[in-house]
């Protein structure tokens, strides 16, 4: 048996990177101070600095949403980061866009699918299945994208809660609002009124336009896919091929971060490796949305101040 000294063994923790307790200064700025720097602690303030960094160097943050995120309350933190200029892109799937139409305009969203899907009324709603679709129809005879469609169809609209709207926001903002829309998945395609050609016209048209934001990625740029499982690590792959196609090759070297409360192939693969293999860095945070979202955010309008 051979032995050797302890000062020539490499090790993965250094007792300078232990955690902090609790001290007379309890701002958000000592929490973040107090993290153990190892591990996802240490990922989760990488991605803050990289988000933060983004914007201070005029690179893009695009933000991908699941619906999860809009239906669990997060959708002021995100406004909230659109207004400060750190999103410079958002996109989400149907699910979101339901969820986030729906709070803008009745107030409430999320309904009992089990209870509904007994006697047929799952996602029947009336008002949302009628004015979706109504405004997917406008959109194509008006070359729009879905996201700005539906944001023009809110801006008609009594609402219940404008101000809580990520689409609404976005659009007021300037911001571009995409809507990736997967046939047959969403409980508006349900309705009498959809239109096949205006859905595909529309989020088509909403594919382009991603494609066309990415671009800004190059050299410090970072992605955010928050709660999509499949659709939009789906779309962002083939919109990045789209803009290195266009591009020589570029966007390189830019970040992106999976936050989800359960760790899938499709981000892992689509978002995390293989965008940023041999040129960017890539993470995966596993939590809670409605604890992971708002720490992150606060993370960053922290590093923005600091």
């Amino acid at each position: 048996m051979r032995t050797v000294p302890i000062e020539r063994r490499p090790n993965k923790v250094a007792a300078a990177e232990f955690a902090s307790p609790p001290g007379k200064d309890r701002s958000f700025s000592a929490f973040l101070k107090s993290l153990p720097d190892v591990l996802v602690a240490r990922d989760f303030l990488r991605v803050v600095d990289a988000v933060a960094s983004a914007k201070n160097n005029g690179r893009a943050v695009v933000v991908m949403l699941g619906g999860h995120i809009v239906k669990t309350g997060l959708a002021p933190l995100l406004i909230d980061l659109m207004t400060r200029g750190a999103i410079t892109h958002l996109a989400m799937n149907g699910s979101a866009a339901i969820h986030d139409y729906e709070i803008a305009r009745f107030g409430a969203t999320s309904e009992d699918v089990a209870r509904g899907l007994v006697d047929g009324t799952f996602g029947m709603a009336e008002e949302t299945g009628r004015g979706m679709n109504e405004a997917f129809i406008a959109g194509m005879k008006n070359d729009w994208g879905m996201g700005e469609a539906l944001s023009r169809a809110l801006e008609t609209l009594p609402l219940s809660n404008a101000d809580l709207s990520v689409m609404l926001s976005a659009h007021r903002l300037g911001i571009p609002c995409t809507v990736h829309a997967a046939l047959g998945a969403e409980i508006i395609h349900q309705h009498p009124a959809a239109s096949g050609a205006a859905i595909g016209d529309t989020s088509h048209r909403d594919f382009r336009r991603l494609a066309a934001s990415l671009p800004a990625l190059h050299d410090g740029g970072v992605v955010l896919n928050l709660g999509s499982a499949v659709i939009m690590p789906e779309v962002f792959l083939k919109a990045l091929t789209i803009a290195r196609n266009l591009n020589n090759g570029r966007p390189t070297g830019f970040t992106t971060c999976d936050l989800d409360m359960q760790r899938h192939y499709r981000p892992r693969v689509n978002v995390v490796q293989r965008p940023t293999q041999g040129t960017g860095k890539g993470y995966e945070i596993t939590g809670h949305h409605e604890i992971m979202v708002p720490l992150l955010v606060w993370g960053v309008v922290e590093a923005l101040e600091r």
